[in-house]
């Protein structure tokens, strides 16, 4: 069933990131607006719609931004896209990208991309390799690197330099799981030691001001 009140939608994942193979799902991940009126009724609606054939997941705007304002490196991805990859994008959507860095705070987007890629760890540490050991290898390389980007930069490249790397380093890996823990170490000391380019605290003020614009123009739709 379609969702209504999209307001940014793109292809992300493994695709976005270059790392896709022939057997890869296409990804998607979008927001909308719940129509502002069914936020006053005693019953919230639907904060999340995730969809197979195609795998799409589309999260509520306030739930979005409450991911994003926590530094999730998933929903963060959404606001940094290659334009080429949006399918959606709507005025309140390009309003978003434009105030992307108000989302970001140090400690959070740290805390976030080394709690995802530690998560990834756990999953090698301790099992047989298997057909998803190379992949959750690549991904904790490319959380590391993607977030200690946007840690010492502010900003977030999607796509990755050289996929190859990450491919060689999963295989490794899949070979030897105990490869994987260096360079999670490696990243644990480059973000201890690293300054960052984020503030303390992200601007939820910039946030709160788009999503009033959201739920005003819902509002005002609704109405007609």
């Amino acid at each position: 069933m379609p969702v209504p009140n999209v307001l940014l939608s793109g292809i992300v994942g493994s695709t976005a990131y270059g790392l896709a193979h022939a057997g890869s799902d296409v990804d998607r991940l979008g927001m909308f607006a719940a129509p502002t009126e069914a936020l006053h009724g005693l019953h919230r609606p639907k904060e999340s719609h995730v969809s197979t054939a195609p795998d799409r997941t589309l999260h509520e705007a306030a739930k979005w931004c409450r991911l994003a304002l926590g530094g999730n490196p998933t929903a963060m991805e959404l606001a940094w896209l290659p334009p080429e990859l949006y399918e959606v994008r709507t005025p309140l959507g390009d309003e978003l990208i434009g105030l992307r860095t108000a989302f970001l705070s140090a400690k959070r987007v740290r805390d976030a991309y080394l709690g995802y890629a530690t998560q990834q760890f756990r999953r090698l540490e301790g099992r047989e390799a298997d057909a998803r050991t190379a992949k959750h290898a690549r991904h904790l390389k490319r959380l590391c690197h993607q977030g200690l980007e946007l840690y010492t930069t502010g900003r977030l490249t999607i796509r990755l330099e050289n996929p190859q790397e990450y491919v060689d380093f999963g295989d490794r890996v899949a070979a030897d799981p105990t490869a994987a823990r260096p360079l999670l170490a490696h990243y644990e000391s480059a973000f201890a030691e690293s300054r960052p380019a984020l503030p303390e605290q992200p601007d939820e003020a910039a946030v709160e001001a788009w999503l009033r614009r959201v739920r005003a123009h819902f509002y005002a739709t609704a109405g007609v």
